[in-house]
């Protein structure tokens, strides 16, 4: 018995199916390991680490740090906020806590700081540090660190030639959101697109279809990257193959800066509506050279992340900018050469 091609066994195997997915277990075994280190050990070690700012582009640093925390003034956190010694390892949010901790455990323990986990879609009342925040000019509130990295930070490596792909836009997701759901009513039977959700929640019967991984999406030249209760968390892995990210102006954005993609040269933008869907898909199939270049600005875009150890040093300058901003730290010599006060 074929059990893959049983109508039961097949979505299960694919979804478990780790080809252009992070290893979860080895991001969980390092993990666990990291937290055995005595963390003074890397107290001492911050000393040496921000100074090795000088070997790098430290404009180019500036401008990612004041991007991820653009807290201008000195704020006082409330008595609530708890200190970094009773930041505890929870099932909940796991992920965010390893991730942060990755970075915290270099700084003094009795630090306070405020951490809002999960999707976040508001700016906080105080400086707190966040995955996702939305994109408007009031976000100081909301400081970026690189959470849940191993869903969120995926990138790939696609063989497959834009120009052999299928002409159509493909695209699967959990569907609950008004947004979601409205973009499979308009396009769920158009001919240019291959759509479906994958939650089968009993809602909406008609829209539900097969899981289909990755690598089965790389065989379209438009994969949709539509936000859902923050930012798409496919954009990363479809910026990084041989086809174009399709979606409206991003309304959140996370360590991706999705503020800073530029619609038409990163991605093809559609309207918010999605009205014009059709007409930007025919535009770029007639127009192949258009569309390598996107594909090329966007793996242009992805290179900037990775540089692992220039991505820790923005990490703790974020967070060293995050004590001195809540009058917790003196300013250290590396945070004055990149502060913009």
């Amino acid at each position: 018995m074929n059990f893959y091609n049983t109508r039961l066994m097949k979505p299960i195997l694919k979804k478990l199916s780790m080809k252009h997915k992070n290893n979860k277990f080895i991001y969980y075994f390092y993990n666990f390991v990291r937290q055995l280190y005595p963390s003074k050990l890397f107290r001492i070690r911050l000393e040496k680490k921000l100074p090795t700012l000088k070997n790098f582009d430290i404009e180019y640093i500036r401008r990612r740090v004041n991007h991820y925390n653009k807290l201008k003034v000195v704020i006082n956190l409330s008595d609530e906020i708890k200190c970094l010694s009773d930041f505890k390892n929870r099932k909940k949010h796991r992920t965010y806590f390893f991730d942060c901790f990755e970075y915290t455990r270099f700084f003094n323990p009795s630090l306070k700081a405020d951490f809002k986990f999960g999707d976040v879609t508001y700016v906080p009342n105080e400086p707190a540090i966040v995955k996702s925040r939305p994109i408007n000019a009031d976000n100081a509130n909301s400081v970026v660190l690189k959470l849940d990295k191993v869903r969120h930070f995926t990138f790939i490596k696609d063989k497959k030639d834009y120009r052999k792909k299928r002409d159509m836009l493909v695209g699967r997701s959990y569907a609950t959101q008004p947004h979601r759901l409205k973009f499979l009513e308009m396009y769920i039977n158009h001919p240019l697109c291959n759509l479906g959700k994958i939650n089968n929640n009993n809602k909406y019967p008609e829209f539900l279809r097969e899981i289909l991984t990755i690598e089965e999406h790389l065989d379209y030249k438009f994969i949709l990257c539509l936000e859902g209760n923050d930012v798409a968390s496919n954009l990363k892995w479809v910026m990084s193959s041989n086809s174009l990210a399709v979606m409206p102006l991003p309304k959140f954005e996370t360590w991706y800066m999705e503020e800073t993609l530029i619609p038409n040269y990163h991605y093809v933008l559609i309207k918010d509506d999605f009205s014009d869907l059709e007409e930007r898909m025919n535009f770029y199939i007639t127009h192949t050279d258009e569309a390598l270049q996107i594909i090329q600005n966007a793996h242009d875009y992805i290179k900037q992340f990775n540089n692992k150890k220039r991505e820790d040093l923005i990490s703790l300058l974020v967070l060293e900018k995050y004590f001195y901003k809540t009058g917790q730290k003196e300013i250290s010599p590396s945070l004055k050469l990149i502060l913009n006060d």
